[in-house]
């Protein structure tokens, strides 16, 4: 059973095509009041089983970036954060989290240029008490850096990120509030060097992508995009010299889009066009897996774990995307339904998707250009 969710649903026709794309920059949108008060992407989401609520983290040019799904009454609950808000408070892009004690951490990310760099003041870490609905920024870790992704080490109490621009990863202790500043991820030579978020192994070792410049030549070459992760105990950031190799067997490394880990030793990384790769913790080499669908554009951005031992995740992108189930053990995979409700609309793409603890999915729709993104909610 698939059901889309509709927090806003504005319909933008092609005015992305015609009258926005490679011709608005950040103002326009922040001026215009349809854009700035009506588009909105689906970024991120947890589910927290005790308020049966989905937090989701949302981009905006309104600013209006923390949400969450009340599955009990069906309806999208206002958590209160354009009392803190600034207004170049722009998504929570793959950035919530949970503590053991049950608070929620997110970070901000940015939507505006370089030219507003040092008007913008940063993103910062945002607390949120789901028990008595408390909101507030606890730091800015790099003045006028923002986040892009975070991910939450509870046996160490420390909070790990990384940011745009530049990529920077820090990390963050939740007990003292120092900010560290563990490495420089990519010189934006030939791109973002990250993918869409960053995973803790079993080891505690954080993972992240990291590009070579080769500022002697014209780009940095098929084989730039490569794997390193932090390693706590050495206080370390350990660059690999691996990546993920190329689909079709060529020299190179394909650009990694998202990690995961499923409690098996190894960890799992995405990219070229959805594939799925196993990756040694301790070497960095990577092997495929699969590739769900080589004939037609796809992406891979997350994969959520299921009490009976798969995984599910969504494959394709564009408005033509089906759920995936991963059996990660053996290495197989299942396309299943295309993701389209019943009134025909179908997901554009997924960012981020989450599962219950009755074994309902919910997916982040992001980016579509025609309408704001949706929630959609996928009964197994």
């Amino acid at each position: 059973k698939i059901k889309s969710l509709k927090l806003k649903n504005e319909n933008y026709g092609n005015q992305w095509d015609d009258e926005v794309f490679d011709h608005w920059d950040y103002k326009d949108f922040k001026n215009s009041p349809a854009w700035n008060h009506g588009w909105i992407s689906m970024d991120c989401a947890l589910y927290d089983s005790r308020d049966n609520r989905v937090y989701l983290g949302i981009t905006s040019f309104a600013n209006d970036i923390f949400k969450a799904y009340d599955r009990g009454t069906g309806e999208f609950i206002d958590l209160g954060y354009a009392d803190i808000a600034n207004e170049f408070d722009a998504k929570f892009h793959r950035s919530l989290v949970k503590a053991s004690d049950g608070t929620l951490y997110g970070a901000i990310a940015l939507l505006h240029d370089c030219d507003r760099y040092f008007d913008a003041p940063g993103g910062a870490i945002v607390k949120y008490d789901p028990s008595t609905g408390e909101i507030s920024k606890l730091s800015i870790p790099i003045p006028h850096v923002y986040i892009q992704s975070l991910v939450i080490d509870n046996d160490r109490g420390m909070l790990y990120g990384q940011c745009l621009a530049p990529e920077y990863a820090f990390s963050y202790n939740l007990a003292t509030g120092e900010v560290k500043t563990l490495g420089l991820l990519g010189s934006g030579y030939g791109g973002m060097a990250q993918g869409e978020n960053i995973v803790i192994d079993d080891e505690g070792c954080v993972w992240f992508t990291w590009s070579l410049t080769r500022a002697w030549q014209s780009a940095p070459g098929v084989d730039a995009n490569r794997l390193c992760k932090y390693d706590p105990v050495q206080d370390k950031m350990i660059f690999f010299q691996e990546g993920l190799p190329k689909i079709d067997g060529s020299h190179g490394f394909e650009k990694p889009e998202a990690f995961f880990n499923f409690g098996d030793g190894a960890i799992f990384a995405s990219g070229g066009n959805g594939s799925l790769y196993r990756v040694n913790t301790q070497s960095g080499v990577a092997e495929r897996v699969f590739t769900p669908v080589a004939d037609r554009p796809s992406r891979l951005s997350s994969l959520v774990k299921t009490e009976d031992g798969v995984a599910y995740g969504v494959t394709g992108r564009a408005g033509k995307c089906n759920l995936l189930k991963v059996n990660y053990s053996t290495g197989s995979c299942e396309i299943l339904d295309e993701i389209k409700d019943m009134d025909g609309e179908t997901l554009w793409q997924c960012h981020d998707i989450v599962v219950t603890n009755d074994n309902t999915l919910y997916i982040c729709e992001n980016d579509n250009p025609f309408r704001s993104s949706y929630l959609w909610e996928v009964t197994l």
